[in-house]
């Protein structure tokens, strides 16, 4: 299934994406997708309806987020060996991970604000699990047994506050519209092998980014394992996976997005997103 959320900002509602493209209302069938919608009694529900008598929704609406609610957005850094060399950092023994703030998700397609005092607003475009049942202490082998399904990710970057400002990369990666997801969240019964999908994205038109899931240094199902030993990942909650190369800090020399600039990304099987730059 790919699962949607629409309406305007604040109000929307819960819907899936039919076989021919068509938007369908779920509202008589689940409140809203959240946690408890994302969990594999939820989703076998819905995954049962027949959706030819689903009301179908006119238009274009708006795309949220595909999922609400959630407890933790967690990122992984410089999982793609290129990336990590084009950066200047090392390739890393173990995954790296950080926090996103909550208040960082956005819509696939809202407008991405520049924050004010930035200079180095960069773009990801990456994979992200979005998860369907608690996982804690979860094996390598079981961990995508605890995943609902895939979204395409743009973990927008400010890097000067990531790493110049001093402190966490939390501080560069958690502005308002840092985390566009979506458009729509695809069930894994979707994806016949979540390592073997490709990325790209580009820039005002310009390609900056290709790369597939099969050059991860630490697979999907690593990243949600190696997580779940620090910290609970509760249904619905997020993880992005890291970027390939191609990122404006990477180029020679280093590019930045301005006001005005348009990001346009996606993945293999997941849709595509679209963000214009504005001043925050």
């Amino acid at each position: 299934m790919k699962l949607v959320r629409y309406g305007a900002k604040g109000q929307e509602k819960p819907g899936l994406i039919d076989k021919s493209g068509q938007l369908r209302d779920l509202s008589a069938h689940v409140k809203d997708l959240d946690g408890e919608a994302c969990s594999p009694a939820s989703l076998a529900k819905l995954a049962g309806l027949d959706t030819s008598r689903l009301p179908a929704v006119d238009g274009k609406p708006r795309l949220g987020a595909p999922v609400t609610g959630i407890s933790k957005f967690v990122a992984i850094g410089l999982n793609y060996i290129d990336h990590a060399r084009e950066t200047g950092n090392p390739v890393p023994a173990e995954p790296v991970f950080f926090l996103k703030a909550n208040t960082a998700l956005s819509g696939p397609n809202d407008a991405v604000e520049k924050p004010r005092g930035s200079t180095k607003l960069d773009w990801e475009v990456e994979i992200a699990a979005v998860i369907g049942t608690r996982a804690k202490y979860v094996s390598e082998a079981d961990a995508l047994n605890h995943v609902a399904g895939y979204c395409v990710c743009n973990d927008v970057s400010e890097r000067n506050f990531q790493i110049e400002r001093l402190g966490q990369w939390t501080k560069g990666k958690s502005h308002d519209t840092f985390g566009p997801v979506g458009p729509w969240l695809v069930t894994k019964d979707e994806i016949a092998d979540v390592q073997k999908l490709s990325l790209w994205l580009d820039v005002n038109g310009k390609r900056r980014q290709t790369g597939s899931t099969s050059n991860m240094i630490f697979s999907m199902a690593k990243c949600v394992s190696y997580v779940s030993q620090f910290m609970t990942l509760l249904p619905g909650d997020i993880l992005t996976t890291g970027t390939p190369p191609g990122v404006g800090t990477g180029m020679k020399p280093p590019t930045f997005l301005n006001v005005g600039d348009v990001v346009t990304l996606g993945i293999e099987g997941l849709g595509e997103q679209r963000q214009e730059i504005i001043a925050a």
